[in-house]
């Protein structure tokens, strides 16, 4: 709170006091009273009014003052009406009864949305977990007819299935907490298992891919096996017409290990590598396709962000993208692998 804003709120009350000042020396002057009188009545009125202003000013700066750090250091800045300092003035305690039942009423909304956002991710989890049996029936029914018909519909259904998961791990990013188990994952088994997932369509789209992850890491192999299926399948999305190549490799530092996923499609303009991770971004290879949807790369940039794992883009528009994972590794860790 600034002086001149605060004399400018005080301004009624100042021209009140000018208007009795000047009302009490012309009743003054008229009665008979000399010059040097009314200088001296007016000079203690001024000095009292300065004063009381004055404490008034450094009382009210203080109280915001201790207001304005108790809101800096909440997480939850809704819950200041609870914490508000007590104060002797009356408007500061209607003050404090207002935003206290004003946040009541935040809270209470917060409370029904979560519990909303809950039912809608257990229906999420539970459709899922149901849409699964068919879809694991097809790719049974599709395995058994090797056909080219038998290959293509695998392909497709392998499609679906992507899908469903990426709806199911969308619904779940903001509790990975709940579903996260921390172990020694071996990346080269993990990376294996999620080219082994989509060979259909790698051998559609004449992909060939390699993978050297000699290195382990110690995180949640689930949700790994998730970010680099959708890295995987954004790379053979936007792979080059022939020799498209997938590289998956790890590199050990000294205190992460780097999880690369490198092809060499059509790359990603300049201008455009600083956005590949908002939500719904799709840029100018994504608008060619008309099928992206801007969420893979959001998605793994959510879980990454959740699981204590960097991420980042290096690309070059027409010589193919890079995405990098890295994995922290604390001093007790690094012993370990040592």
């Amino acid at each position: 709170m600034k002086l001149a804003e605060y004399l400018k709120d005080k301004s009624l009350l100042l021209l009140l006091h000018m208007a009795c000042m000047s009302l009490l020396i012309a009743y003054l002057r008229l009665t008979g009273y000399p010059w040097d009188y009314c200088a001296v009545i007016l000079s203690c009125w001024a000095v009292v009014l300065g004063v009381w202003l004055t404490v008034q000013f450094f009382s009210r700066r203080r109280y915001f003052r201790e207001m304005e750090r108790i809101l800096e250091n909440l997480d939850q800045r809704y819950l200041l009406g609870e914490l508000m300092p007590w104060s002797f003035r009356l408007e500061d305690r209607l003050f404090r009864t207002l935003i206290r039942k004003s946040n009541k009423s935040v809270i209470e909304r917060i409370h029904r949305i979560e519990q909303e956002q809950k039912e809608y991710r257990e229906y999420i989890e539970s459709w899922v977990h149901e849409i699964k049996a068919p879809i694991t029936a097809i790719a049974l029914n599709c395995e058994n007819h090797r056909d080219e018909r038998g290959r293509y519909l695998l392909v497709e259904n392998r499609k679906v299935e992507d899908y469903v998961d990426m709806a199911l791990y969308y619904a779940r990013s903001d509790a990975v907490y709940k579903d996260y188990m921390i172990a020694e994952t071996n990346l080269q088994e993990t990376a294996e298992k999620v080219l082994m997932q989509n060979k259909y369509y790698l051998i559609q789209r004449c992909i060939q891919a390699e993978v050297d992850c000699p290195d382990v890491v110690f995180t949640d192999a689930k949700w790994i096996g998730f970010i680099l299926n959708q890295l995987v399948l954004n790379s053979a999305k936007y792979s080059r017409k022939e020799g498209a190549h997938i590289w998956i490799a790890t590199e050990a530092q000294k205190n992460s290990v780097l999880l690369k996923v490198k092809d060499n499609g059509a790359g990603i303009p300049a201008e455009e590598l600083p956005r590949v991770f908002e939500k719904g971004f799709t840029g100018t290879n994504g608008r060619g396709t008309k099928r992206s949807t801007g969420m893979g790369l959001y998605l793994c940039h959510k879980l990454c962000r959740k699981l204590g794992i960097g991420i980042r883009a290096v690309s070059e528009e027409g010589m193919g993208t890079e995405i990098i994972l890295e994995f922290p590794i604390s001093s007790y860790l690094a012993d370990y692998r040592n």
